[in-house]
């Protein structure tokens, strides 16, 4: 008999640790907000020397709508300008963020500071409002500092210009269009103004993002047009948007123009066309691109491998994946567990138990820590197999590993017991999963709900509705369900519906009288015959007795 999964021991690993990390920084947000309520929190908050991490500003978060007007410059203060506005705007507190920046008695921040503001408003799909910040930043360059930029337009653009910061933020949420009839609109005021590699950069970025390939050639066009020179950053634009689209070889024609143009190649413009190559199977392409890093003065990196890895292993050549493996450790270069998912992966789709796990022991024998979705494919492997055993012990060493199941790994684990009929220790896996504060899938429920019925455990079923109604959830089933409807009510369906389109493809294309006149009754028309075939359909699936004409039956 197995032992119930939910006895299974949880050691206090890495999850405890993260979870004392959270409840630390639960505590100092706690302690930072009574300051900002409290009287004079400019002095006393640096004074606390709590530092602003990132945890215990999201914490900062729900709490910032009551906060009092004077508390904020001293949030600003402390948190700095930039992640204060980035706060308030993330909560839509927009007038209270634009006071910080612009306070009178505070020196002027940096142009980043406002990238926050206008980034939330295009997120918002505000696109309007985020031209009036433009607007505003422009007609005031006294209002804020800037920062040099990098000549091959690599830095940050809300770090350069007003124009940069606005078209990057549109471009990123989605608005490329907006960022492009503004950068045209500044055109036709000026004539003599042109947008230089940083902007085209921005929009070509934005234009790949929306997967239209077109605009980014016609404004590549324009670019090289306009004689503006492109950089490192502008091929690797068009090369990964190229690869996106399928069309890596196009890309390898930018890598040879790259060179005849003196800019030098990087892993940005070299591993997206071996990861296209791969994708589309030209695994012999692929290692000819290898084969000329050298050339472009590029070194292969994990990533360029584990592209060929993927490559091999989506199109089932496990025996091509093991040479990559092998190649890149003569390298030097080690594999990661992305590099063994990809494995298991396959495994997990065919359900080969013994080779995924003789990899997963040379995996952790050779000192490759796993990661939850090494387990989690692993998990599907086994429970897709009926390797009942095998999955509680992958779950414990899981557990080992510092990674408490989730949602997914328990509801596997209790479709695995329901199959096998253990029932009982289907619902304590599933009782376990709301004392780890994780609410089960709806589906999931109806399940268990249908087989605890059936056997008329009838404590189990008033359990598992007391558990469900003590939590929000969701009822929706996938549309794949069918709840009431066996196997063989699904098959008769796609039967009729078989049946009824073999008959409506030889009244359309018979020429024939006498095999028309087989499925017709005497004197019925095509068209009789038709509108008797979609009556029958429509009583017989969809239970429809109203509809009118001659029944089969």
């Amino acid at each position: 008999m197995l032992s119930r999964p939910r006895r299974l021991p949880a050691p206090a690993l890495p999850n405890d640790s993260a979870a004392n990390a959270a409840a630390a920084a639960a505590a100092a947000a706690a302690t930072v907000l009574s300051i900002l309520r409290g009287a004079d929190p400019v002095r006393l908050l640096p004074a606390a020397g709590i530092a602003p991490t990132p945890a215990l500003l999201q914490h900062l978060r729900p709490a910032l709508p009551t906060l009092p007007q004077p508390a904020l410059p001293a949030l600003a203060r402390w948190a700095g300008a930039a992640a204060a506005v980035s706060l308030l705007a993330s909560r839509g507190l927009f007038a209270a963020a634009w006071r910080l920046p612009l306070s009178p008695s505070a020196p002027p921040p940096p142009l980043a500071a406002f990238a926050p503001l206008v980034r939330r408003y295009a997120r918002l799909g505000r696109a309007t409002a985020a031209l009036r910040a433009f607007h505003f930043l422009r007609r005031h360059p006294d209002r804020y500092t800037v920062d040099g930029g990098d000549e091959d337009g690599s830095s940050s653009a809300a770090a350069v210009s007003p124009l940069d910061l606005v078209v990057d933020a549109l471009c990123k949420e989605g608005h490329p269009r907006a960022a492009a009839q503004l950068v045209e609109r500044l055109r036709r005021e000026d004539p003599g103004w042109a947008p230089d590699a940083r902007t085209y950069n921005i929009l070509l970025n934005g234009w790949s993002r929306a997967r239209r390939l077109d605009k980014v050639e016609k404004l590549w066009a324009a670019m090289r047009l306009a004689g503006v020179r492109p950089t490192v950053v502008t091929y690797g634009t068009l090369i990964d948007a190229l690869c996106v689209m399928r069309r890596p070889d196009q890309a390898m024609g930018l890598l040879d123009q790259m060179r005849e143009e003196g800019i030098e190649a990087n892993l940005l413009t070299c591993n997206p066309i071996v990861y296209a190559l791969a994708q589309a199977g030209r695994f012999d392409d692929a290692h000819k691109v290898l084969e000329k890093f050298p050339l472009y003065g590029v070194a292969p990196n994990i990533s360029t491998f584990n592209s060929l890895v993927l490559g091999y292993c989506k199109h089932g050549d496990l025996a091509g994946a093991s040479s990559v493996l092998k190649a890149m450790m003569g390298r030097g270069i080690l594999p990661t567990a992305r590099t063994y998912n990809y494995f298991f992966m396959v495994f997990a789709r065919k359900r080969s138990v013994e080779l995924g796990m003789n990899l997963y022991s040379k995996m952790v024998n050779n000192g490759y820590a796993p990661d939850r979705l090494t387990f989690h494919l692993l998990i599907k492997m086994l429970c897709e197999a009926n390797r009942l055993e095998l999955t509680v012990q992958m779950v414990q060493e899981m557990r080992n590993s510092g990674f408490e199941p989730d949602l997914a790994t328990s509801t596997m684990l209790i479709h695995l017991l329901c199959r096998r009929h253990q029932y009982e220790e289907a619902f304590a896996e599933f009782e376990h999963m709301f004392e780890r504060g994780i609410v089960p899938q709806y589906i999931t429920y109806r399940m268990l709900m249908k087989e605890l019925k059936r056997l008329g455990l009838v404590e189990l079923v008033q359990k598992l509705t007391d558990l469900m109604r003590s939590v929000p959830h969701s009822t929706k089933l996938p549309g794949s369900y069918r709840d009431k409807e066996g196997d063989d009510a699904i098959e008769k369906k796609k039967s009729i519906l078989q049946k009824a389109q073999a008959v409506s493809d030889v009244l359309k294309e018979c020429k024939d009288p006498k095999q028309a006149h087989k499925l017709k009754k005497p004197e019925e028309t095509d068209v009789e015959v038709a509108d008797r075939i979609v009556a029958n359909i429509r009583r017989r699936v969809y239970g429809d007795v109203s509809s009118t004409g001659p029944s089969l039956c």
